[in-house]
């Protein structure tokens, strides 16, 4: 997903490589290894492919416990319809969509947070030495 499009920060799509950046950042860096958050964020997209959402009831179980973790996180979200049937009766339909801008957060995360995930780096380290002498 490239933040700088044109589209004020928004893009219309995004790669496996970015969801799995943007999965990694919502659950903990260091528990999930970077080839299981890439192999999720391919099951997941190949759902999806190229539209905007999917309807819930193409899902497994298994299938839906992943999109419900990545709802917990804020990555994925949910939608419904309601459409009337030719009896009146009333019929629900269930979509899961993907959170563009809480997945551009976290992508954001991933290049900001440089500075802090290493406890030795400081704002110090990059002032010249002669800026500290008095004259």
């Amino acid at each position: 997903m490239s933040p700088n499009n044109g589209n004020n920060g928004k893009s219309s799509t995004f790669t496996v490589d970015d969801l799995a950046k943007a999965i990694r950042n919502s659950i903990d860096r260091n528990g999930m290894p970077e080839d299981q958050a890439k192999a999720m964020a391919t099951h997941i997209m190949n759902f999806f492919g190229y539209s905007e959402r999917i309807i819930d009831n193409i899902l497994e179980p298994e299938d839906r416990d992943a999109f419900y973790m990545l709802e917990d996180t804020g990555i994925l979200t949910t939608e419904r319809e309601e459409t009337t049937l030719y009896d009146g009766r009333e019929w629900r339909i269930h979509y899961w969509l993907f959170r563009k801008e809480r997945i551009l957060e976290l992508l954001e995360m991933n290049g900001s947070n440089k500075h802090f995930d290493n406890d030795t780096d400081s704002v110090y380290d990059e002032i010249p030495d002669d800026v500290w002498q008095r004259n």
